[in-house]
């Protein structure tokens, strides 16, 4: 048996953009053309002038059996669509993949439940879909309600259970999947901590049960620990490969220094109200600063778009280390900051770090308006603004970095003495009394 579980060969994927406009005619149309008898002829000619987008262009690698591999990548840089490939839910337009063994697929957590089914129905339901037969679902059903956690509920249609429940349960489905090569792309950021610990862990056990893996992932902690090697897809392109902590430093490195970045494209999710332009980073009175140090104020400013004015405006901020590790997710109604209205056209937002607490590394941050009720106007991707943080003289060397831990604040020490002192006892004749009764 070859000893190569996924070979990729000049893999490519191209994509024509822009819906009907771009070549994709409207139902009317085909119908129009497919009755009339010069149906060759009447062929929409509009996407001539609009060039083909490739989402992966000659991509090559292989896996071998029982490894571990990461691919990392900013949003849009193709992991998706090739996994997609691998997994065989759409073929490529150049080259080819060969697949050796039972492949599992966790691309989409949740594909196939029925919210008027009940959770026992959806496991099996959703278990066929990805796979297993009925009688590995059956004697794996237990564990998968335990791993979820949703005993209590196991009998209520899904569509009553809370975000949390259903994702946890369907993550379940999928985790308990037993192939021989298992393809994950961003699942392990459902639920909530202590469930992605589980999921982590779940991770970990396939690793070590010897499954060639394949993990799509922004948490780079995870790569780092559970990963063997790494890919780093850029635009469409294999960019580096190798040690899985290697491919990730160089990866962090490529975001070094960056002081401002367009954030045109760079929404997550939101109503289209609100649309993000770009982002500068300099000091607190405003001017640009290439590399700010730990300890010092830093101001983000964030220019935006609005397109109708909003009353009462709720800005939210997570940061992210270079390690995928949440350093601060806060919104200012936490804060309870009362804040004036947002007036439409062009508005510019400044967050202010006081004293950055952060040690020297790569940052990654998300910006986010919102209404007081936690409807989301716009909300960029988690690696949409991009900063450093540089050396300073902190602890007396300027060799400072993720080992020393992940923030700095100023602490006191005090002490007392607590030396065992030494008591001199006063001198003392010891006599005995000696009484005869005889």
């Amino acid at each position: 048996m070859s000893d190569v579980a996924i070979q990729v060969e000049r893999l490519g994927k191209q994509y024509r953009l822009g819906g009907p406009r771009a070549g994709y005619p409207t139902l009317r149309e085909q119908i129009r053309t497919w009755t009339s008898p010069r149906r060759l002829l009447r062929r929409p000619a509009r996407t001539a002038n609009r060039p083909p987008f490739w989402a992966l262009k000659d991509v090559s690698f292989e896996v071998r059996r029982g490894e571990v591999v990461g691919i990392i990548g900013r949003n849009g840089a193709g992991k998706s669509t090739l996994l997609k490939i691998l997994s065989q839910i759409t073929e490529p337009t150049t080259g080819g993949a060969d697949i050796h063994g039972r492949v599992g697929s966790l691309l989409e957590v949740g594909t196939g439940f029925h919210p008027e089914l009940t959770g026992r129905e959806n496991v099996y339901l959703n278990g066929a879909i990805l796979g297993m037969r009925r009688v590995e679902i059956a004697r794996r059903f237990d564990e998968i309600i335990a791993f979820a956690e949703v005993e209590q509920f196991v009998d209520t249609p899904v569509k009553h259970y809370s975000s949390g429940m259903y994702t946890r349960l369907a993550f379940a489905v999928a985790a308990h999947l037993d192939p021989e090569i298992l393809i994950v792309d961003e699942v392990l950021a459902v639920g909530d901590v202590q469930f992605q610990r589980k999921c982590l862990g779940r991770m970990g056990e396939a690793a070590r049960s010897g499954r060639t893996v394949l993990l799509v992932s922004h948490n780079m902690m995870a790569i780092s620990q559970l990963c063997h090697r790494a890919f780093w897809i850029d635009q469409g392109t294999l960019k580096a490969t190798g040690p899985a902590r290697d491919v990730v430093n160089q990866y962090s490195a490529a975001f070094a220094r960056v002081a401002e970045g367009d954030l045109t494209g760079a929404v997550g999710q939101g109503d289209g109200r609100v649309l993000p332009l770009d982002y500068r980073v300099t000091n607190c009175r405003g001017e640009p600063i290439p590399l700010p140090v730990t300890n010092e104020d830093v101001l983000v400013h964030v220019r935006l778009r609005v397109r109708e004015p909003i009353r009462q405006p709720v800005y939210g901020l997570e940061v992210q280390n270079e390690q995928g590790v949440r350093m601060l997710c806060v919104n200012t109604a936490e804060l309870g900051a009362e804040l004036p209205p947002l007036g439409a056209g062009e508005r510019e937002v400044r967050v202010r770090f006081k004293q950055v607490p952060y040690l020297p590394g790569v940052y990654r941050a998300s910006f986010w308006v919102m209404n007081p009720q936690g409807h989301i106007y716009m909300m960029t991707h988690a690696d949409a603004l991009v900063f450093e943080i540089g050396q300073s003289r902190l602890y007396g060397t300027r060799d400072v970095d993720h080992r020393w831990g992940c923030v700095y604040t100023g602490v006191e020490v005090d002490c007392d003495d607590l030396a065992p002192r030494t008591v001199s006892m006063p001198e003392q004749s010891s006599q005995v009394a000696v009484h005869d009764r005889g």
